[in-house]
């Protein structure tokens, strides 16, 4: 079965450290992205940052220079390096997959984990 295993959320003071990180497994076919994406109470989902398996990263301007992300292609992983963290950093962050499918048209399927709470403290 497909599973996305998220952990490393919790509680931070402001200017503090969380390493988030995500273990997939189960899928079938190639994973081609892995990343991070949030959603604060009352606004919409955004992207945080992912990584392609080609290595390309994709970081939202609000995280460049604070937020690292990684990943390791060979153990299906992808980990979210959280520094100088703001009180606006705080939401649910979600692990996000991106897969095609082994035959034509080879489709591509987003999945996504359950989410894990990031609280940043004033």
């Amino acid at each position: 079965q497909v599973q996305l295993v998220e952990s490393g959320g919790g509680l931070v003071q402001a200017g503090g450290s969380l390493r988030l990180s995500c273990a997939a497994s189960g899928f079938i076919g190639s994973i081609v992205a892995m990343g991070w994406y949030r959603q604060a109470p009352g606004k919409e989902r955004e992207l945080v940052a992912k990584v392609s398996s080609g290595g390309s990263t994709n970081i939202a301007d609000s995280v460049k220079g604070r937020f690292t992300i990684s990943r390791d292609n060979a153990k299906n992983t992808v980990d979210l390096q959280m520094n100088s963290l703001k009180p606006e950093d705080t939401a649910v962050y979600y692990c996000n997959v991106v897969r095609v499918g082994l035959s034509i048209p080879f489709e591509y399927f987003d999945y996504w984990g359950q989410g894990t709470q990031v609280t940043v403290s004033s």
